[in-house]
């Protein structure tokens, strides 16, 4: 199963991520962590990366 990383720098914390895969993605200091990577299962990771503005998560083995 593919793993969600988000790049630090290009977030600007619009929060979609967190919308889509709460279970997997938190918003801290206006920008966004992976909080549990396994979760993917319970959400649609792909989309939360999809719907990302600037990019900035993506999915790796």
């Amino acid at each position: 199963m593919k793993k969600p990383v988000v790049d630090e720098d290009t977030c600007v914390g619009c929060g979609s991520c967190v919308e889509i895969c709460p279970n997997v993605f938190e918003l801290k200091n206006d920008k966004a962590y992976v909080i549990n990577p396994e979760g993917c299962d319970s959400c649609d990771c792909e989309a939360a990366a999809g719907i990302c503005p600037v990019e900035a998560i993506t999915l790796t083995d």
